[in-house]
């Protein structure tokens, strides 16, 4: 049950059906009255501050995969931002999965003043109304009305696709990852958009899961197309990529590069090391706390109130940059050798 759900039933804005439940001298008193009953009907209880008294002081950060080593630096940003805040983390690990996010989320709403969501595997639909019952932060993902840290890879493949073009590759592929994640269409869509006015052929393949064991695959289909150079998801993605190239013999950079994307821990360890978009992980679970511990101590009205929904559904958008290694090099002056590619 949504607060559009109520405004539907009562015939009024969604905005009004704010006002009357949050702010309800704001609103004549036959409105209010009329809100009022259709949400109780409905069974209908907007999100609203908890009293000190009553509070858990405890977040639950959910990540969706806890292998991954992308989650170390949002988790440790959590866990200090909380630690000085004397709140306590409770770390869920939903293992790729919806499902298991979504109970987990509903399982919070008893046990945690409000949650940290990173890569989320939910529709923005789903999000929104969890929202509605527990104070939420997303990052990298930007629901409707609900406070999110965005990191700008999209803005990051621009500058990798500059580097690469820089380097004379003209046949570029990009390896996504899964369908059902947000940050990896709008990579993809970013680099499509880069890619037009400068002439690069760009292929998609995929979707790949986003662990390293996928990399072999992911290698094995790019080396089937007539790329130059690699654009990949994450990083895990892509040391499974220079693993596989390296064991059928596929030299990188000299034959292929490869750019990955995040710059987790070991990403400057692997061979050849890695060339990828550098970004703010653990910044990102400090701000995306202190926006949470905000909205818990404000106690927010909903999204649909237009005075409140800049405070309520604000963006952070937190910047990366390329950090350039040994992966990428200059382009071949001519393609693999078929028994290579095949």
């Amino acid at each position: 049950m949504s607060i559009r759900d109520v405004a539907r039933a009562a015939g009024v804005a969604p905005s009004t059906v704010s006002r009357a439940l949050s702010l309800p001298d704001r609103v004549n008193q036959a409105t209010r009255l009329h809100v009022e009953q259709i949400a109780d009907r409905l069974g209908y209880a907007p999100l609203r501050a908890t009293p000190q008294a009553h509070r858990k002081h405890a977040v639950a950060v959910v990540v969706s995969d806890v292998t991954n080593p992308f989650y170390f630096g949002i988790i440790r940003g959590t866990h200090h931002q909380l630690t000085a805040a004397g709140w306590i983390q409770l770390l869920v690990d939903t293992e790729e999965s919806a499902s298991t996010e979504l109970q987990a989320l509903n399982a919070m709403a008893s046990r945690a003043d409000g949650a940290v969501i990173a890569a989320s595997r939910l529709s923005d639909a789903r999000i929104a109304e969890i929202a509605e019952k527990l104070p939420l932060v997303v990052i990298n993902r930007k629901p409707q009305g609900v406070p999110s840290v965005l990191i700008d890879t999209p803005g990051g493949m621009g500058q990798a696709l500059q580097h690469l073009v820089s380097l004379g590759h003209k046949s570029i592929v990009y390896v996504a990852g899964p369908d059902s994640s947000w940050p990896n269409e709008r990579r993809f869509r970013a680099i499509a958009a880069a890619s037009r006015p400068l002439g690069i052929a760009l292929t998609r393949i995929g979707p790949h899961v986003p662990f390293l064991d996928s990399g072999a695959a992911a290698a094995d289909a790019a080396l089937n197309t007539s790329a130059t150079a690699c654009v990949v998801f994450n990083d895990l993605l892509a040391i499974g990529m220079l693993e596989r190239f390296r064991e059928r013999g596929v030299r990188v950079p000299d034959d292929i590069s490869v750019v990955g994307c995040d710059d987790i821990f070991g990403a400057n360890f692997c061979h050849p090391p890695l060339t990828t978009l550098t970004s703010p992980i653990e910044q990102a679970g400090r701000v995306a706390i202190r926006s949470l511990l905000h909205r818990i101590e404000a106690g927010p009205t909903t999204v649909e109130d237009e005075d409140s929904a800049e405070a309520l559904g604000h963006e952070i958008i937190l910047p990366t940059h390329l950090t350039i290694r040994d992966s990428t090099g200059p382009a071949p002056a001519q393609s693999l050798a078929p028994s290579k590619r095949s």
